[in-house]
């Protein structure tokens, strides 16, 4: 019991991040490079089910049955992320962040490059969708688990009056992934229509290979973190044998539901924003490769958006500057859905830079540190990765196909005002939850575990 004493209170003296700037700077590369990896895959599905998905994989189905159809399978990879999470975070909360990290990006990489060479419904029928759906679901598990542990490294790592920060570097993967994957697939977009339909839509998913390559090289690098570390010596000193999902349902059930409710908001317009606003753009007269740039744009701002405001967070704290940004998400978003359907691209420029950067960056940049804060060092991997994840499919998963759904059938105005009440109604959970939740930016990390 002395040396665990010891070995905390030497933690609690020297954050991890003052004694190693050169490791945090890597810790921190790490973590963006690797979450901007997974999202690169991640939202290059949302953005191909938007544009291509529906005329390749359901061209049996009337175009708007198709589209629904589309965005379910998008669905699909929302609803295995919690459990990804709850699996991968039990195994970093038992062996370590580190190789949950690798394996997840792996993962990922693998059925990225599969989707780029699948058949399509021409060719092998019913069985295209069913293959797609399941690469779906090996791509939404890997990310389940990659997200909490990205977070946690730069968290755990970090001097605890930069946590909400050096955290919000996994958060910025989010936007630098759709960046990339929206140039790569805007580039191709440039080919004749049916060379794009034929082959050229492949491409930006067979180069996801050489991203997880570079991911895996600067992952393999970063040292596992010290607070880990720590709470291996304590686990061992109290023998503590009570497994992580079952600490935190026990323990810390409000924590997942504060988790849950505190993203649902960030999420749905993220989503919206990623494949929703992409079809209402095209539909409004632009065209695709058009609505594609300007979509990478507001994505290129809101990488920056996204540590200004988590930095912000370590100086006032997260409440204050998601429950703001949750505020003006319920005020700003029919305008924004007008201004993407306006057939101007000045009008759909200004709703991505209003949506991402300004607003949608404010609930989701101190994300990362509430998530994490708010759990013990040793189920945090889990219990972040779990309310993270069932915030994510709850709140982002369904929202493509809620807003489809919500359109279907009605006038364009009808239909953006239904999508804009629903995404109003998601912030709305988001602004309550962490409301009545307490701060979590000035928490002793170390003394909890």
């Amino acid at each position: 019991m002395s040396t665990t004493a010891t070995t905390t209170a030497t933690i609690a003296a020297h954050p991890p991040a003052l004694g190693n700037p050169r490791q945090m700077r890597r810790v921190l590369l790490s973590s963006f490079l690797g979450s901007a990896v997974e999202f690169y895959d991640f939202l290059l599905y949302g953005t191909a089910a938007a544009l291509v998905f529906g005329q390749l994989f359901f061209s049996d189905l009337t175009p708007v049955v198709a589209t629904i159809a589309s965005f379910g399978t998008l669905a699909v990879g929302y609803v295995v992320r919690p459990l990804g999470g709850a699996v991968f975070g039990h195994f970093g909360d038992r062996i370590g962040r580190k190789s949950m990290l690798v394996l997840t990006m792996s993962l990922m990489g693998v059925a990225s490059f599969a989707i780029g060479l699948l058949p399509t419904y021409a060719t092998i029928g019913i069985a295209a969708p069913v293959l797609l759906i399941l690469l779906r679901l090996v791509q939404g598990f890997a990310v389940g688990g990659e997200w909490g542990g990205a977070a946690l490294m730069a968290l755990e790592h970090s001097d605890e009056r930069k946590r909400g920060f050096s955290a919000s570097f996994a958060n910025m993967g989010a936007p630098a992934g759709a960046v990339l994957s929206t140039v790569v697939l805007a580039v191709v977009t440039l080919l004749p229509d049916d060379a794009f339909l034929a082959w050229g839509w492949r491409i930006p998913f067979l180069l996801s290979a050489v991203l997880v390559g570079i991911g895996l090289y600067v992952r393999l690098k970063v040292t596992e973190s010290p607070l880990f570390e720590q709470e291996v010596v304590t686990a061992v000193a109290s023998e503590k044998k009570r497994l992580p999902i079952v600490s935190v349902l026990r323990d810390n059930p409000l924590s997942v539901l504060l988790g849950i409710g505190a993203g649902v908001g960030a999420f749905a317009l993220q989503a919206l924003m990623a494949t929703f606003a992409l079809t209402i753009g095209v539909q409004g007269g632009l065209e695709r490769s058009t609505v594609l740039w300007l979509f990478a744009a507001g994505s290129f701002v809101q990488m920056f958006a996204l540590p200004a405001y988590a930095a912000l967070s370590d100086r006032v704290g997260r409440r204050p500057v998601m429950i703001a940004g949750s505020v003006a998400a319920i005020v700003a978003v029919y305008p924004i859905l007008r201004l993407i359907a306006s057939g101007s691209v000045l009008g759909v420029l200004l709703g991505f830079l209003v949506a991402m950067p300004l607003v949608q960056a404010a609930m989701y940049g101190p994300l990362a540190a509430f998530a994490t804060e708010i759990f013990a060092t040793g189920n945090r991997y889990t219990g972040a990765s779990l309310g993270y994840q069932l915030s994510s499919t709850l709140g982002g998963g369904f929202a493509p196909l809620i807003a489809a759904t919500l359109v279907a059938g009605t006038t364009a105005g009808n239909g953006l005002v239904r999508v804009a009440l629903f995404a109003a109604g998601a912030a709305l959970i988001s602004a309550t939850t962490v409301a009545i939740a307490k701060e979590s930016s000035r928490r002793n990390l170390v003394a909890v575990s």
